[in-house]
C-alpha cells in the first residue's frame, strides 16, 4: 500500500473483542503483523480464552461459555462431541496466553460473564443456519438430539404451557452419587444452581447480585431439599460478605435467605462454623429495619443447636440480642427474646446475660406487659441457676411475681405457669426467698392459685407454699443462722464471680 502500513493477519473472525485489541496496540506494534494462535481461541466465542478449562473430552473452552453451554442444553461439537462432565483450570494453556499478550502489548483477556455467553448462544442457535450451525462453534445439536444428556430446562408443564427458562428449574433425575451419574455432575440441576448462583453473587453489579440472592431466598423458602444442598462453603461465603452490604436489596435478601437455609438442623453448625454471625450480628447492631428482623430470626434459629449455643455467646451476640428487645418491629423483639431464650441454657451465657444487666431489663418488660411470655421464659431459665436466682432476688423479682399472680391478668395461661416455674426456681434460694416471699405476702396469694391450673403448676404452687411454711411448724422456731449466712455466701461468691468474669 502507498501509505507503507501493512494489511492486519488475522486468523480468525473479527469479534467485537478482537477489534479492541487491535484498537489498543501502540502504533510501534501495528508496524509489525500478527496471528493469534489459533489454540489460544475459544471454539464457542472465538476470542482469547481468559480462564481456558479442559473437558473430559480433552478439549478446551473458556469456562463460563461451557456453563452457559450445559444451562441451554446444547453441546458444541469439534472434531467430536464435547463432554462437559469434568472441568480442570488449563493452568499452562493460561500462563501461555498471558505471555503472548505480554509479548504483544496487549491488554490480558478478560473472562466473559455467563449472560453474554449464554446471549450469544442464543443468538447462534437462532441464526438463520438451522442444522449444522457452524459459525464460530463448529456443529451445534439441540436439546431434541440430546437424548443420552438429562435436559436441564423443562420444555413444557403438565398442563402444556411452557415453564420458565429458569436453567435449575428442575430436580435431576439421578441425585445420589453413583458410577452411572459420573457423566451428569455438571449437567445436574443441583450443581446448576450452585454455579449459577455463584456467577451472579460474585459479579462486580450490583443488579446481579441482587437477582442472585433474591433467587436463592425464593428456592429456598420452601423446598427442604434446596436448602440442603445449597447451603454450601462457598455459597455461605458469598452471602458472608454481601450481608453487611450497604444496598438495601441486597442486605435484606442476604439475611431472609441465610435463615432460609438455617431452618434445616443439619445446617445450623455449618453456617455458624463458616463465620457468619459476626456479620449478623452487625447487622442487628445497625442495619435495615428489615434486616435486623432476619438477622434476629436467623441467631435464633442457630441458637437451637446445642452446638452453637456457646460460640454465639463467645461470638457477642448477647448484647445486640438485649438491645433489640427493645427494637421498634415486633418481630425482632420476639426473636430476640427466644434467642436469649436458647442461649441462656448455657451457663458460661448466663453469667454474661447477668452482667449485662439483663434480669433488671427483663423483670422491667414483665412489669410493663410487654411480652410477658417470652419473657417468662427467660427468667425461667436464670431461676433455675444459683447465679441466676442470687440476681432475680436482688432485683425485685420476688415482689414482682407475687404482684402479678395477685392481678392475675396473664396474656395466656402458659405465661402464668411460667411466671410460676420461675417462682419455683427463685423459692430454692434459701431463708432469704423465704423473707422476701413473706414481705411480699406470698402465701396467702398461693393459697387462691393452688388447685386452679394444670397439674404441673398446682404442684409448683404446693411445693413453694411448703417451703413458706416450713417457718412455721415450730412456734418461736429459732433462726439457722448457719443456713442464712451460708445463703448470704452463695450471693457473694456469686457476685464475685460475676465482677471477676469482668
Amino acid at each position: 500500500m502507498g501509505s507503507g502500513k501493512q494489511r492486519w493477519k488475522i486468523s480468525f473472525y473479527k469479534s467485537p473483542s478482537t477489534l479492541q485489541l487491535q484498537k489498543k496496540l501502540p502504533e510501534t506494534q501495528i508496524q509489525r503483523p500478527f496471528s493469534v494462535p489459533t489454540e489460544f481461541l475459544c471454539p464457542i466465542s472465538n476470542s482469547l480464552m481468559a480462564d481456558p478449562v479442559i473437558v473430559s473430552s480433552g478439549y478446551t473452552f473458556e469456562r463460563n461459555c461451557v456453563h452457559a453451554c450445559v444451562s441451554l442444553s446444547f453441546t458444541p461439537t469439534v472434531a467430536g462431541v464435547a463432554d462437559f462432565s469434568l472441568l480442570i483450570p488449563n493452568l499452562a494453556l493460561k500462563s501461555a496466553i498471558l505471555s503472548w499478550c505480554h509479548l504483544h502489548r496487549i491488554d490480558p483477556p478478560k473472562p466473559i460473564d455467563f449472560y453474554s455467553a449464554q446471549k450469544l448462544l442464543r443468538t447462534l442457535m437462532n441464526s438463520e443456519d438451522g442444522g449444522n450451525r457452524n459459525h464460530s462453534i463448529g456443529s451445534i445439536r439441540g436439546a431434541d438430539e440430546l437424548s443420552r444428556t438429562p435436559s436441564v430446562v423443562s420444555a413444557e408443564s403438565s398442563d402444556g404451557r411452557p415453564t420458565t427458562p429458569f436453567p435449575f428449574a428442575t430436580r435431576p433425575s439421578c441425585y445420589s452419587s453413583s458410577s452411572s451419574c459420573d457423566n451428569e455432575i455438571l449437567t445436574s440441576p443441583a450443581l446448576l444452581e450452585e454455579e449459577e448462583l455463584m456467577l451472579k453473587l460474585k459479579s462486580s453489579q450490583i443488579s446481579d447480585q441482587e437477582e442472585g440472592l433474591a433467587s436463592l431466598r425464593k428456592l429456598t423458602r420452601t423446598r427442604e431439599d434446596t436448602r440442603i444442598h445449597l447451603c454450601t462453603p462457598r455459597l455461605l461465603s458469598a452471602i458472608k460478605t454481601l450481608i453487611p452490604s450497604k444496598y438495601v436489596a441486597l442486605q435484606v435478601n442476604a439475611v431472609a435467605a441465610l435463615v432460609n437455609l438455617s431452618l434445616e438442623k443439619q445446617n445450623k453448625v455449618k453456617i455458624v462454623r463458616s463465620g457468619i454471625v459476626p456479620p449478623l450480628i452487625h447487622v442487628l447492631r445497625g442495619g435495615f429495619s428489615e434486616s435486623q428482623e432476619h438477622a434476629a430470626g436467623a441467631l435464633f434459629s442457630l441458637s437451637l443447636d446445642d452446638k452453637n449455643k456457646t460460640a454465639i455467646g463467645v461470638l457477642g451476640a448477647l448484647p445486640p440480642l438485649l438491645h433489640a428487645l427493645r427494637s421498634t418491629s415486633e418481630r425482632t423483639r420476639h426473636d430476640s427474646a427466644l434467642a436469649l431464650y436458647h442461649l441462656s441454657l448455657v451457663q458460661s451465657n448466663r453469667v454474661k446475660m447477668i452482667k449485662l444487666g439483663l434480669v433488671m431489663t427483663l423483670l422491667g418488660m414483665v412489669k410493663s406487659g410487654h411480652m410477658p411470655g417470652r419473657v417468662m421464659l427467660v427468667l425461667c431459665s436464670l431461676a433455675a441457676s444459683m447465679e441466676g436466682r442470687a440476681s432475680m432476688l436482688d432485683e425485685g423479682a420476688v415482689d414482682c411475681f407475687v404482684s402479678l399472680l395477685s392481678r392475675d391478668e396473664f396474656d395466656s395461661v402458659a405465661t402464668r405457669d411460667s411466671c410460676l416455674a420461675a417462682f419455683y426456681g427463685l423459692s430454692k434460694g434459701g431463708l432469704r426467698f423465704k423473707g422476701l416471699a413473706k414481705e411480699a405476702g406470698a402465701e396467702k396469694v398461693l393459697e387462691k392459685l393452688e388447685g386452679r391450673g394444670s397439674d404441673r403448676a398446682n404442684k409448683k404452687v404446693k411445693r413453694i407454699l411448703e417451703t413458706l411454711r416450713k417457718r412455721d411448724e415450730v412456734e418461736n422456731e429459732e433462726i439457722d443462722w448457719e443456713e442464712l449466712l451460708n445463703s448470704e455466701e452463695d450471693v457473694s461468691r456469686t457476685r464475685s464471680r460475676i465482677k471477676d468474669s469482668n
